[in-house]
């Protein structure tokens, strides 16, 4: 399950050969590089998706976008994510990213999709608002306060 190319941008499953590139980007959180790429095939293999690298139909590797499934207060959910790089951004890429990804997971029957969000991420917290989600609830997560934004993507 990938993501349809859109005008500017096309999809694909991470490899361990990305490790220099997914380096590159600004993710958070205390994975590194090659236990994030670990990670993403261990979710593709486990649940069909994960987050996909993306770049452009020339082959430049602008960053990575796609689903992973997040725990929230209890529940599991399926969570939309996005990281482009540094370079790269303030160009609409992560929300035309965000949007095909957010088509995709409605295609295969997501029925709500989240993105979990700090505070301080204005630029995040813009794209999710940009394909459709709104603030849903504000939580603690990995030791911080996180916004949760969704979107029921029943047909």
């Amino acid at each position: 399950m990938l993501p349809l190319a859109t005008p500017r941008l096309r999809f694909r499953e991470m490899a361990e050969a990305d490790l220099a590139d997914i380096a590159s980007l600004d993710r958070g959180g205390s994975r590194g590089p090659a236990d994030w790429i670990a990670w993403n095939l261990d979710n593709y293999a486990e649940h069909g998706f994960g987050l996909w690298v993306v770049e452009t139909h020339a082959g430049e590797f602008v960053g990575d976008c796609g689903l992973t499934m997040q725990e929230v207060e209890g529940a599991w959910l399926v969570e939309a994510g996005w990281h482009i790089r540094a370079d790269r951004r303030r160009s609409g890429l992560a929300t035309e990213a965000a949007a095909a990804v957010r088509d995709a997971a409605r295609d295969a029957g997501v029925e709500h999709l989240i993105a979990i969000i700090r505070p301080h991420n204005v630029a995040s917290q813009r794209v999710a608002t940009k394909i459709g989600m709104v603030l849903e609830r504000e939580i603690h997560k990995n030791g911080g306060p996180a916004l949760v934004f969704g979107l029921g993507l029943s047909r």
